[in-house]
């Protein structure tokens, strides 16, 4: 995991992909590609059910997670990556500043839910090319979610 960490900190500060730029333009056969090795939206909807049973178990993220409505955030989660894959959905949920605004998350459990989701991702066996490239695209939302420092 540490040789993940300093990957995502080089992809925050390099990538300036927007949900807004993928969203408006056809998917190239990568982005289709990427979205089938998700194993489409079944299969985002089994990586959701494993990244949140690992964001409650982890003592860094459970205090975030435990007291909200669980298969709402799980929904929503899937819409998102789901767009953000080049798959056939639209996220239609609140931006990521508004959501985080309240929450003081710290890098610190940014790094951890970041972690968690890349163990999520291997035990559903996403290939590490694909969990990069939805890495990528969510990397420059950071801004958003760090509130705290």
């Amino acid at each position: 995991m540490t040789r993940t960490l300093p990957l995502l900190r080089r992809l925050v500060l390099a990538l300036g992909i927007t949900l807004a730029g993928t969203a408006a333009s056809a998917p190239s056969t990568a982005e289709t590609e990427t979205y089938r090795a998700f194993g489409e939206k079944p299969g985002l909807v089994r990586l959701m059910d494993d990244f949140m049973q690992r964001l409650l178990a982890d003592e860094r993220t459970a205090a975030f997670f435990r007291e909200v409505n669980q298969a709402h955030v799980k929904r929503e989660l899937v819409e998102q990556f789901c767009a953000l894959l080049a798959g056939p959905c639209r996220y239609e949920g609140v931006d990521m500043k508004t959501i985080h605004q309240d929450l003081a998350i710290r890098k610190r459990e940014f790094n951890a839910l970041v972690e968690l989701l890349q163990q999520a991702m291997a035990a559903q066996g996403v290939p590490f090319a694909a969990q990069n490239r939805l890495l990528a695209r969510l990397a420059p939302m950071h801004r958003d979610i760090i509130t705290a420092h």
